[in-house]
């Protein structure tokens, strides 16, 4: 598996995380608004060459380690992350 590396940017408001996957240009991204002290997950975007590698996983895997780490919590609108939250019923207490 390719090695995959997820950075984090944007303000108190907005931001996305990126996903670069080693030797490649294109970057996996997940986007979100800040509302009330919730981060509004809204859209997981992973190229398809970069696809079939784990890459939105670990956007989200990001994002789940910030919201534990910074104490926001998460509105998974977003299908994928609403998705990955089902398959992890241990992240219920960070839904908002």
């Amino acid at each position: 598996m390719s090695e995959v590396t997820v950075t984090s940017h944007g303000s108190d408001s907005a931001g996305e995380y990126h996903a670069h996957v080693a030797e490649e240009r294109a970057i996996g991204r997940l986007t979100w608004v800040m509302r009330g002290g919730v981060r509004i997950a809204e859209h997981t975007l992973v190229p398809p060459e970069i696809g079939r590698r784990g890459v939105a996983a670990q956007l989200v895997e990001a994002l789940v380690a910030d919201a534990r780490a910074q104490g926001f919590l998460i509105d998974p609108a977003c299908s994928y992350v609403e998705a990955a939250f089902r398959r992890h019923p241990e992240w219920n207490d960070l839904r908002a």
